[in-house]
């Protein structure tokens, strides 16, 4: 509990002192485009999910699909695999499931904290609120379930992104995999992640705009494909467009809405 009273405490207060410079900011986005901010829906669970990486509950079913379309750094014509997406809420959880194809499954990091986003990896951004803030909660976990789970600040000090990792909340995660791990020389069939996030995980910020049917919060979910052992190449693919890819993905004025709908 007094990590997440920390965690709320730090992103209140930079989200605070930046929200002068956030203003101007998205006043002059204003004026120079109009941009549709896309969004997706997580459907409203009345039964217990259990994290097992399956998704044999029936609720998982009327879920919207979301696929990852937008791909960067490809250079293989195998590099564009497919990938789907789902998402539920109940009173205390946020919950995910991905769902790769993946003919090569790769995952080094075994670390907390470490660099899992270089390997098979999936990822969910956050901002508990419906504006694209300069703070927000990542969770990026991959075939190992070694998490990078930061509190990321964009423009801290001198234009430098800064990753807070002391942030390391409790949450619930389960991987399922077809095939062999580091072993380019048989073809794998791909991986599922399942995650249960605590909407205690983000304290009183999530106070702001409550987890309820209707109200949004700004996300992004996203997949690393590693598919070599050597090396750090990866491909990213989103589920919504980027624009400047070329910085990071961690970009609100890019996220979308997750939406709240009920059953």
């Amino acid at each position: 509990m007094r990590c997440t009273k920390l965690a709320a405490t730090i992103f209140l207060f930079f989200t605070t002192l930046y929200s002068c410079k956030n203003e101007i900011r998205l006043q002059t986005e204003a004026e120079t485009k109009t941009k549709t901010i896309p969004v997706f829906q997580a459907l409203k669970t009345k039964g217990s999910i259990t994290i097992d990486g399956l998704m044999l509950e029936d609720v998982w079913g009327s879920a919207e699909v979301g696929t990852f379309d937008y791909f960067y750094n490809t250079e293989k014509p195998d590099d564009k695999q497919k990938s789907k997406f789902r998402a539920l809420w109940s009173e205390e959880s946020l919950f995910f499931f991905f769902e790769f194809e993946d003919n090569f499954l790769t995952a080094r990091e075994t670390r907390r904290d470490g660099v899992p986003f270089l390997d098979d990896c999936a990822e969910v951004f956050l901002i508990p609120v419906p504006e694209p803030l300069d703070t927000h909660f990542c969770f990026e976990i991959n075939l190992n379930k070694a998490a990078n789970d930061i509190i990321y600040f964009n423009n801290y000090y001198q234009e430098n992104h800064v990753g807070f990792k002391p942030f390391n909340p409790e949450y619930k995660v389960e991987i399922m995999y077809d095939g062999t791990i580091n072993d380019n020389s048989d073809i794998d069939g791909g991986w599922t992640m399942e995650l249960e996030i605590p909407i205690a995980t983000f304290g009183f910020l999530a106070d702001f705009e409550p987890v309820k049917a209707g109200n949004k919060w700004m996300f992004l979910a996203m997949r690393q494909e590693r598919n070599e052992v050597e090396g750090e190449r990866r491909v990213t693919s989103t589920i919504f467009p980027f624009e400047n890819y070329k910085k990071d993905f961690h970009q609100p004025q890019e996220f979308g809405f997750l939406e709240f709908i009920g059953n």
